[in-house]
């Protein structure tokens, strides 16, 4: 199927939709649910938080703080059952335990009907981040196996498929085996994000069990913001809970983020206090059109 002609979500009239946003959250450093929160309830839909961790702030920054809600978790989802809550999407970041995983699938299980988004938040530029040992890894990878969408970067997807971290800078080639092989593992629709030559051009792949293979690019911007790959995935559901295509969706995600990180850049001390999105939401609210 064309990836213009592939809606993983049909908007129905006067409907809102519900997402379950399970990630951390994240004090200073915007990423994670202070992301996901104002991105998708820009789209119109109704954000329900599952924190699966608490931070002072993202963990570039020395002496962070972090609080891992995994003990939690079981009776805060149990509690949802018991007032019949409804979910139509489950959209999972950042983890802080491999017990987590179990309390995600035990989420998919309640909610059967449920879109699941699993941006696989564990690494980048081929280091694991600090938080994450083997055996969440290990679980992240077997979450991911299950998504119906997939966005991981080149390193998380290295982890997921067991291979070494080849760079930033590969082939088309290399970048549609690294997607079918994400595919034949079993994610439904996989969006591989961050491939980077030296041509100033910043490169998304994507293909699915239901679409080709296909790519979208952007300008390449030399400096590296947090939360961009955070903001990237919560564009791309609030486009795809709007009745996007997947591909524009794809689009969309990416032009949102390039013009985040310019925005950023206006800002003192941007390198540090994450990527700048706040002026752009009106951008997302004409996804309702």
């Amino acid at each position: 199927m064309d990836p213009h002609n592939l809606f993983l979500y049909r908007r129905e009239g006067a409907y809102i939709p519900r997402i379950a946003a399970i990630h951390d959250l994240c004090g200073y450093g915007k990423c994670s649910l202070g992301v996901a929160i104002p991105v998708l309830s820009a789209a119109g839909c109704d954000v329900c938080p599952v924190p699966t961790g608490l931070f002072s702030s993202h963990t570039a920054f020395p002496g962070w703080y972090m609080h891992d809600t995994t003990d939690i978790l079981a009776d805060y989802l149990d509690a949802w059952k018991a007032i019949a809550v409804d979910i139509d999407a489950v959209y999972s970041g950042f983890l802080g335990a491999p017990e987590q995983v179990d309390r995600i699938k035990e989420v998919y299980a309640t909610y059967p009907k449920a879109l699941r988004v699993v941006d696989p938040v564990m690494a980048d530029h081929g280091k694991v981040y600090p938080t994450y040992t083997p055996e969440l890894c290990d679980a992240m990878a077997g979450l991911a196996c299950g998504a119906d969408i997939l966005t991981p970067n080149l390193t998380e997807a290295a982890i997921i498929l067991g291979t070494e971290w080849a760079g930033s800078d590969i082939s088309d080639e290399a970048a549609r085996g690294i997607v079918e092989a994400l595919l034949a593992k079993g994610a439904r629709q996989v969006v591989l994000k961050g491939v980077q030559r030296d041509d100033g051009v910043i490169r998304n792949f994507a293909a699915g069990q239901d679409c080709g293979f296909f790519e979208a690019s952007n300008g390449y911007l030399p400096y590296m913001l947090h939360g961009t790959g955070d903001l990237y995935c919560s564009c791309l559901l609030a486009a795809v809970m709007a009745g996007r295509s997947l591909a524009d969706a794809v689009v969309f995600a990416g032009d949102f983020v390039y013009e985040a990180m310019l925005v950023s850049a206006q800002q003192p001390d941007f390198k540090d206090r994450g990527v700048s999105f706040e002026p752009l939401l009106g951008k997302i609210a004409t996804l309702l059109g």
